[in-house]
């Protein structure tokens, strides 16, 4: 099984769970490239000033302050990087210039003749062209119990909102926002976890739920939960009003 994953530069958290997840993969499962975008914690490109503006005007300056000193930190440390991670795997870059949907990018993609996509952190909306490219569909980790929490942030927003359970969902990308039927679903019991907190562990679990569904694909028996769009709920990226009511209610951020 050939897979082509498609990720973004994460400086904080995605080193240490591309590495477990290239681990713990099957042998019949060989990663022939990657796509590494840059950083769009917005769910827009912006350039390197307007994120940091952004973030210190939305979550404050301690905030700011803590994960400017930690990205500093990764960029002088590169065995913390998701580039040197695939390095250390020897796991190929796939150079896009633009967006991924374009005609140049999906030939580059097809050129390592990939059987499955699997998208990580990717933060891009995929047209259908691109799906097709695999024969085996293309997955998508996503942080919470789909149908709820489709959409940026949904370790903030179960906090935000007071929720008990969280989860990770691992499903088939359509071409809408994270509606895809679900192939792998894991609940989390959030406890006193801090966003921080609760975005590690669900990530590890996620890592764990993607090498499920390979050995689920590849054996060929599957059932699909459905992605009900009747029971959705959708969060953009929060605005300093939601920051302040998480502080209020006592969540922490680390």
């Amino acid at each position: 099984m050939r897979i082509v994953f498609i990720t973004q530069d994460d400086p904080f958290y995605l080193a240490r769970n591309l590495d477990y997840l290239l681990k713990k993969l099957p042998p019949y499962a060989k990663v022939v490239g990657t796509v590494v975008a840059d950083v769009s914690p917005f769910g827009k490109r912006e350039s390197f000033r307007e994120k940091a503006q952004k973030t210190y005007e939305i979550f404050g300056l301690p905030f700011f302050l803590r994960y400017s000193l930690k990205f500093i930190a990764s960029k002088l440390n590169r065995q913390n990087s998701v580039r040197h991670v695939l390095e250390h795997h020897q796991v190929p870059l796939i150079q896009l210039e633009g967006n991924i949907n374009k005609p140049e990018s999906l030939q580059k993609i097809a050129a390592y003749q990939p059987d499955l996509l699997i998208s990580i952190a990717g933060n891009q909306i995929f047209k259908r062209p691109l799906l097709d490219l695999a024969p085996l569909g293309c997955l998508n980790l996503h942080t919470a119990l789909l149908p709820k929490y489709r959409g940026l942030m949904p370790s903030f927003w179960v906090l935000k909102n007071n929720e008990k359970y969280t989860g990770v969902s691992v499903f088939f990308v359509d071409e809408g926002i994270d509606s895809g039927p679900i192939l792998v679903q894991r609940q989390v019991e959030i406890g006193t976890r801090s966003q921080a907190e609760l975005i590690r562990h669900t990530k590890q679990i996620g890592m764990d739920a993607i090498v499920e569904c390979i050995e689920k694909i590849h054996a060929g028996t599957y059932q699909l939960i459905e992605n009900d769009a009747t029971q959705m709920t959708y969060f953009s990226f929060p605005a300093r009003e939601d920051v302040k009511a998480f502080l209020a209610a006592g969540k922490r951020f680390y």
